[in-house]
């Protein structure tokens, strides 16, 4: 229902499910891995023309991330020059040929079901491809639900995304583990002088078949994503920067109601000038603010454990080759999430923050602990989880929130690029080196991560300012004051 006061919120919650669909292909896309990665090395240690080894192993699984990193770092073009609708439009095609080449790299160039050097260059191109569709999903996806959402709930709207990421998230552990059925990941021996084979006595239908359906799977969420797009608007603000401001009006009155619709205007029309100001109109704390949390989000090693959760959990002991206690962690997950979007407008960014780098510090602890004691089972399984939990009702959600509201209008679409594409960059840098790493220390692993977790606390309180409540136009005034 819609009335001068408020707007409709049927409208506002409309398109705002219909943006963090992008999210759900964010977690979609870069979770997809954990269950196919195991089938996927098995696939290509077959190859005769080539040593298929760890080091290609991490880059392989981490392949999406590069992509990731064009994506992010174009973002900000693509956000300005497409507009934050049309971009999405973009990111939901590239998902969808991601998926379809991924299941099928052979297509047209190669014999299927043979392994070599030239299909594993295809097979992470493709990768790649989704990659970028990711980078910009996660960049524009948060920018374009708080440019539509009002400020006493933007984190909340926010946080949505987040939890739409971890719920994609969810939905590929479940659906890797419906794949897999009764079959299992293949044994893969190594020799006393380092060398890859897999196991003869190995099941070798993920090997063949099952890492395929895996990613193609990926294919319908894609196409509804696109399809939904057609029926949402273009932001407010970017339809004041390129001066339609009569549609940035009647969407603005839809979602505020007429009474605050032209006061909203007003501002945003004072404070969009984002194709002529320079990046460091603001100081340059703002941007290093900015880039230090994406650094932060990824640096604390969250993604060594999405990426890598069965087999993580099967070194730790749990039976049916961690398969199981990936979904159970999927569900904490999203449990988690839920706590951040319910508090975040509440208690604001900063408290929460801090308290799950606090938790994460304990959990990393308690994993290395476990390792260096040679204890396994129930122990480094729970304390897996609880590590993974509190980022999520922290480092998950609020690091997008701070990111989509902290940069002043003028600057936004270009300094969130930025960000996120330092974000990208390191969890590439996490990602590709957890495999090689965790072989040589588990212990030495999270050990480091709790460290960085306990670093990060500390960024937050004595540097990151507090955004709960503040108009996205407030920015201007609070880093103008700042400079």
């Amino acid at each position: 229902m819609n009335d001068a006061n408020n707007g409709s919120k049927l409208y506002l919650y409309s398109i705002t499910t219909v943006a963090i669909l992008g999210g759900l292909l964010f977690g979609y896309d870069t979770a997809v891995i954990s269950g196919a990665e195991k089938g996927l090395e098995a696939f290509f240690l077959q190859a005769t023309d080539f040593q298929y080894d760890k080091v290609m192993h991490g880059i392989t699984s981490s392949s999406a991330l590069i992509g990731c990193v064009l994506g992010g770092a174009l973002s900000g073009i693509f956000a300005s020059r497409l507009g934050r609708r049309n971009s999405l439009r973009l990111a939901s095609v590239l998902f969808f040929l991601s998926a379809l080449g991924s299941y099928y790299p052979e297509f047209l160039f190669f014999n299927y079901g043979e392994p070599n050097m030239e299909l594993l260059i295809a097979f992470n191109l493709y990768r790649v491809l989704g990659g970028i569709g990711v980078g910009l999903a996660s960049a524009v996806c948060p920018m374009y639900i708080a440019e539509i959402a009002p400020s006493n709930i933007r984190g909340t709207l926010v946080s949505c995304n987040q939890f739409a990421i971890i719920f994609g998230m969810l939905v590929v552990y479940f659906v890797n583990f419906l794949i897999m059925g009764g079959h299992t990941n293949p044994i893969i021996d190594k020799s006393v002088d380092g060398i890859l084979s897999v196991n003869p006595a190995s099941d070798m239908w993920s090997v063949q078949t099952g890492w395929r359906y895996m990613f193609g799977s990926e294919a319908f969420p894609a196409a509804l994503f696109g399809f939904l797009l057609f029926f949402v608007p273009k932001t407010p603000r970017y339809l004041v920067l390129v001066h339609q401001d009569e549609k940035a009006y009647s969407i603005l009155e839809k979602v505020n109601g007429a009474s605050k619709a032209k006061e909203i205007l007003a501002e945003i029309k004072a404070t969009s000038k984002e194709k002529t100001e320079k990046l460091f109109s603001y100081g340059v704390a703002v941007i290093v603010i900015g880039i230090l949390l994406s650094v932060f989000q990824q640096a604390i090693g969250i993604n060594a454990v999405l990426y890598y959760a069965p087999r993580i959990f099967e070194n730790a002991g749990a039976e049916g080759g961690g398969m199981m206690q990936t979904v159970i962690m999927g569900i904490v997950n999203i449990v988690f999430t839920l706590v951040a979007i319910f508090t975040v407008d509440r208690f604001g960014r900063k408290p929460l923050l801090i308290v799950g780098s606090i938790g994460m510090a304990i959990g990393a602890f308690a994993v290395a602990m476990c390792d260096s004691m040679g204890i396994k089972g129930i122990v480094p399984v729970v304390s897996v989880i609880v590590y993974a939990a509190f980022f999520m009702m922290s480092w998950g959600p609020i690091c997008w929130v701070l990111i989509s509201e902290i940069f002043p209008n003028t600057i936004r679409g270009k300094a969130v690029a930025i960000a996120v594409a330092f974000q990208w960059i390191f969890n590439y840098i996490i990602s590709s080196t957890f495999p090689a790493l965790y072989d040589f220390s588990p212990m030495f692993a999270y050990s480091l991560y709790g460290i960085i977790c306990v670093a990060a606390a500390i960024f937050v309180w004595r540097w990151v300012p507090e955004t709960k409540g503040k108009t996205l136009e407030d920015m201007s005034k609070l880093w103008k004051k700042n400079k």
